[in-house]
């Protein structure tokens, strides 16, 4: 999930009832063999003790007490900031908040952002009228300008105090997925001023209003891709199918079902995008009658007629303009690589993804994926298996290569 080599994330915890959630961060990384160091505000001892997160990380967890006894050969901030290759904050209070919009440091945790050069996620949670507050939304608003930090929204949600709004702090998946793609970009914003439109899942192509042709796509590779672009810095659109997973905050979501309204989906968003990414396994045909009442056992056709549907990637070939890439996906058996350079010259492709899907743990339903990336240039990339969000920044990092 984070590569192969021992990954550093150092975690500081803020004093809040959604201190709660960090818990499963920090158990999560471990278990995925990253070296974890916590950092607890003397407020968020108390709704979580530094035992259960010394537990989780399976090493000693930090709090102003360690700070300001010299039990260390070297300042215990200079030593946790120069360790570092993620440091997030979660949750981030007002407190803290201001205090790193104006450059404080009177505790161990805001000491160590200034001693360290790593990139900063910011995962704020508070009360709908604090967050709103335009003193808050100012210090947030300076962090934004600075490049070191990268920030998760406050969600719509049940607060802790009763209240409905925003102002709940981003779930465990979210910030994950986050830490991990900071860990393979080192914070950059490659994407940034870019916009992406992706596809994602597959289509279904009804006959009744409860059969209907599909095949096994989730969508967790389009999903994947879409966190990817946005952790880079673009503006992310998803044209989705059917899927039962959540869209991450940040990101705009148009939900489809057929390969129709994907293709319509598609080509309305098409002009307005600088990357296109089709990962969307849409049906080739579809049944070519549709009843619009649920045909009875007995009345279900021996034979299904069926006609094709739209070529959804060649037509957004055609209308593509020159400083647009698009890039598509070829999901294989057997030789994956063949088929894959066909359909590229075929459709006239920027770069195409071939990916097995009759190899273990990997293309429909995993969460990890292998590939070979192929472009017009004759590059041939081959990705061993890997999370599927690290292989969207592998698409990335090969895009703009």
């Amino acid at each position: 999930m984070f590569g192969p080599q021992p990954r550093r994330v150092l975690i500081g915890i803020g004093g809040g009832i959604a201190a709660y959630k960090v818990c499963e961060v920090v158990s999560t990384l471990f278990k995925n063999g990253v070296e974890v160091r916590t950092i607890l505000t003397n407020s968020a001892q108390k709704f979580v003790t530094p035992l259960t997160f010394a537990t989780l990380s399976r090493h000693p967890a930090y709090t102003d007490e360690n700070f300001w006894q010299p039990i260390h050969t070297r300042p215990l901030h200079i030593e946790l900031g120069e360790w570092a290759e993620v440091f997030a904050i979660a949750p981030l209070t007002a407190n803290t908040l201001a205090k790193l919009a104006s450059g404080m440091a009177d505790n161990l945790l805001t000491n160590t952002v200034l001693a360290s050069k790593c990139p900063v996620l910011l995962a704020p949670a508070m009360n709908t009228d604090m967050w709103e507050q335009q003193l808050v939304q100012r210090n947030w608003q300076q962090l934004a300008t600075d490049r070191r930090f990268h920030s998760l929204p406050t969600a719509l949600g049940l607060l802790a105090c009763d209240r409905v709004g925003v102002g709940r702090m981003a779930e465990p998946p979210e910030i994950l997925a986050y830490i991990q793609s900071l860990l393979h970009t080192a914070g950059k914003r490659d994407l940034a001023h870019k916009r992406v439109l992706i596809s994602a899942g597959g289509t279904r192509e009804h006959f009744d209003p409860v059969r209907f042709i599909g095949n096994p796509s989730t969508g967790k590779m389009g999903l994947a891709l879409a966190q990817a672009a946005l952790h880079r810095g673009a503006k992310v659109t998803l044209v989705h199918g059917p899927a039962s997973w959540n869209i991450p905050l940040g990101i705009e979501a148009i939900s489809v079902v057929s390969a129709e309204e994907m293709r319509a989906a598609m080509l309305r968003y098409l002009l307005s995008n600088d990357v296109i990414i089709m990962s969307a396994a849409v049906a080739d045909v579809k049944p070519r009658e549709y009843a619009r009442e649920k045909l009875p056992k007995r009345s279900l056709p021996d034979c299904l007629p069926l006609e094709p549907v739209a070529d959804i990637v060649a037509e957004l070939c055609k209308r593509k303009q020159p400083h647009q890439q698009l890039i598509g996906f070829a999901a294989q058996t057997g030789d994956i690589v063949t088929p894959a350079l066909e359909k590229l010259h075929k459709k006239n492709l920027d770069a195409i993804v071939a990916n097995p899907v009759d190899l273990p743990d990997s293309g429909f339903g995993s969460d990890n994926n292998q590939a070979v990336f192929l472009d017009r240039q004759g590059r041939q990339v081959k990705i061993s298996p890997c999370s599927k969000l690290q292989l969207a920044h592998h698409l990335f990092d090969f895009i703009s290569g």
